[in-house]
């Protein structure tokens, strides 16, 4: 009973990974959030009330689309296990949560995403750690010597591959030496992610294939790199009206 109650709210490792990676960016991103026009004070209460909205809606509206798995055991409600859990549905709370807050505190919306760039950038390097632990988002099988010995097979190292493309990609956006207009901070920081996953999913093995052989992932990664292109090229026409 003790052993299954510790189990019931013991954190597996990849939440310890993305929240010490959530941890580290906030302390980076704080740092430099007046630069873009955020006080200190409303970024962190953006980002408390996002992540609260992300936590507590994920699990309800996970809970309402399965009210079986809930009424045997109440208390599954408070469990850590990310399998009971809307990844999608909570970050669509989290968004709207920070919206709202955004808007009645009359921040920036460019400028808010430039703020919350460093925390995207950490929490990809943690969730390519978190990938690693927990041997998903594998590659596919390889004779190079460089390969890790993963599901019956030696395959690319893909979670490293992805773990140095972000950590290269924070040094881009963290050590530049010039000032930005707003909002190209983050798109930057979007198309960089982007292309490193259009090159680096060739190399994955759990890759999900649509219309007859593409890749999904690399199909949405160009769709994200066009808008990208786009939305830098309004923000540019938008200066030189003004």
């Amino acid at each position: 009973m003790i052993e299954s109650f510790r189990a019931l709210f013991a954190p597996p490792r990849d939440i310890l990974l993305l929240a010490a990676a959530l941890w580290i960016g906030l302390a980076f991103a704080e740092k430099r959030s007046e630069r873009h026009g955020v006080s200190k004070d409303a970024f962190n209460n953006l980002v408390f009330y996002s992540l609260f909205g992300y936590l507590l809606g994920g699990r309800i509206l996970f809970a309402l689309a399965n009210y079986s798995a809930f009424t045997d055991s109440p208390l599954n409600i408070f469990s850590l296990n990310t399998d009971l859990f809307d990844p999608i549905g909570g970050l669509f709370i989290a968004v709207l949560v920070g919206m709202i807050y955004g808007k009645k505190q009359n921040l920036s919306f460019w400028n808010t995403l430039d703020a919350l760039t460093p925390i995207f950038a950490t929490l990809a390097i943690g969730l390519h750690l978190s990938h690693l632990a927990a041997g998903t988002a594998f590659g596919s099988p390889t004779t190079l010597p460089w390969g890790i010995d993963l599901w019956n097979a030696t395959r690319h190292p893909t979670q490293i591959y992805e773990m140095i493309a972000s950590l290269a990609i924070f040094a881009l956006i963290w050590f530049r030496k010039t000032e930005l207009s707003p909002g190209t901070l983050f798109l930057n920081f979007t198309a960089l992610t982007a292309g490193a996953r259009l090159f680096l999913e060739a190399f994955r093995g759990d890759s999900t294939l649509i219309f007859g052989g593409f890749r999904l992932a690399q199909v949405a990664a160009w769709a994200v790199l066009v808008i990208c292109i786009v939305l830098k090229q309004v923000n540019r026409q938008k200066e030189s009206i003004n």
